[in-house]
């Protein structure tokens, strides 16, 4: 079954709101198209360096993530290239920033294997 979807805008900014009341440092850096953009998470682990996960549907049509600079952390320009590249090949995508020593993803949805 398919989930309804909301806005990408108001998903968003409810994830945010929620990390945030919880503690969490989570920021939007970039603002894509308010109602269907895809999402991109940069989790910035600081010395433990950075993963970058890209919003995506599982083979049953639930949200999920896809590791995006792989599986192993990276540094944060190489965070950061890949996502440049990313907006370049889609200026709607939205990136999402947290910074997080544990890494907590604050969108539902499961980390899918590389």
């Amino acid at each position: 079954m398919v989930e309804a979807r909301l806005k990408t805008e108001i998903w968003v900014q409810a994830a945010v709101k929620r990390a945030n009341i919880d503690g969490g440092i989570v920021t939007v850096v970039a603002k894509g198209d308010p109602t269907a953009g895809s999402v991109l998470v940069k989790i910035n682990r600081f010395a433990d360096g950075c993963q970058v996960l890209a919003e995506t549907r599982d083979p049953n049509g639930a949200r999920a993530w896809y590791p995006g600079t792989g599986a192993a952390a990276v540094d944060e320009p190489t965070a950061d290239a890949y996502i440049e590249r990313a907006r370049k090949r889609d200026p709607d995508l939205w990136v999402v920033e947290v910074e997080d020593r544990t890494g907590r993803l604050p969108f539902e949805g499961k980390i899918l294997a590389t």
